[in-house]
């Protein structure tokens, strides 16, 4: 019997979508979608010899965390022949058939698929992923026999996003008035996530989310994606595509920066929406601290209660259980 490679994706939805019949066009048409450009930042400038040059570059970053919650860098410093490596390794472990992803230990044994909380199409998520600790990236007992050379890609690619979300960090820190030593204190390399999506074409619908709405949890994203677009975020209270920038790495502020920060940065929801022709992948790197870490807001007054890495997640987790869809930071607020 010939083995599939995708997720039982079309079962979820048939299965959900009979459990919400009234819920089956809860998404706004594709085709009235703006398309946007992202802040273009040039990383050049952060190690320019010109002061003035060196600060207009951290000005820009600071910027477009306050105004967009995302922007774009070029010139960051990971080599594209990486990237291609990182992606060609990506692409051959979701060719595996879908039983072994499931049940083959790979990656720490963090493949995951769909929404296994969803109720209706709105929460299912049409895609997959492995979602593995940076702790466990270079393990050989987590790539098997078969994935040799991806071990050796990752290794190298997570360590060049460990360094350039630091860098940003620092960077969003000091305009704060802080020290990037400070901060460093708050992240380790080792609590920090590597996520492989991968969206399947979804004949289903030119609706279907790819990924469902929702904000990172994070201190901050880096986004490395092909050049099929489908990520959409909210600007100005609408929904607005991002053109993709195949030569750039998109950035993006979480919820843990908006709280550290006092909402002078701001975590931003966003989407994506599946493509009924063409697969899409997509590698983040997600920069967190540990569980036990305590986060507090900058700046006095502050907006929010004092709360833990762990103790967020958690109701994060009990909320998309309640409700189907997570609350985030209100749930924090003063």
């Amino acid at each position: 019997m010939l083995k599939t490679t995708n997720p039982p994706l079309f079962r979820h939805y048939e299965q959900v979508s009979r459990l919400s019949p009234s819920d089956h066009h809860p998404l706004p048409a594709a085709s009235a979608m703006e398309e946007c450009q992202l802040p273009l930042i040039d990383l050049r400038g952060l190690g320019s010899r010109d002061e003035r040059e060196r600060a207009a570059c951290a000005a820009a970053i600071c910027r477009a965390s306050s105004e967009w919650g995302f922007f774009q860098v070029v010139n960051h410093g990971i080599n594209p022949g990486l990237v291609r490596k990182m992606r060609s390794e990506q692409s051959r472990l979701f060719r595996l058939p879908f039983d072994d992803k499931v049940s083959g230990g790979l990656l720490n044994n963090s493949y995951r698929w769909g929404t296994p909380t969803a109720t209706c199409p709105k929460q299912l998520s049409w895609s997959e992923a492995f979602h593995v600790p940076l702790s466990k990236v270079s393990h050989k007992d987590c790539y098997g026999d078969n994935f040799t050379s991806l071990r050796e890609v990752m290794v190298e690619f997570a360590a060049a996003m460990a360094e350039l979300a630091g860098t940003l960090a620092g960077v969003l820190v000091e305009n704060l008035g802080h020290s990037r030593g400070d901060f460093e204190d708050i992240c380790q390399e080792s609590s920090c996530f590597l996520r492989l999506n991968r969206y399947p074409a979804c004949p289903t619908s030119p609706e279907v989310f790819g990924l469902v709405p929702h904000t990172d949890s994070d201190f901050l994203t880096i986004l490395s994606q092909d050049e099929v677009g489908g990520l959409q975020l909210m600007k100005d209270s609408r929904w607005v595509a991002v053109k993709p920038n195949q030569d750039a790495l998109i950035v993006n502020i979480g919820d843990l920066f908006q709280a550290w920060s006092n909402d002078i940065y701001k975590s931003v929801e966003h989407k994506v929406m599946a493509n009924a022709k063409m697969e899409r992948y997509s590698i983040a790197y997600f920069l967190c601290p540990s569980y036990e870490t305590s986060i507090g807001s900058c700046r006095e007054p502050s907006k929010y209660r004092k709360f833990t890495f762990g103790e967020y997640r958690s109701q994060i987790q009990e909320q998309v259980k309640k409700y189907g869809y997570k609350i985030g930071l209100p749930s924090f607020r003063l």
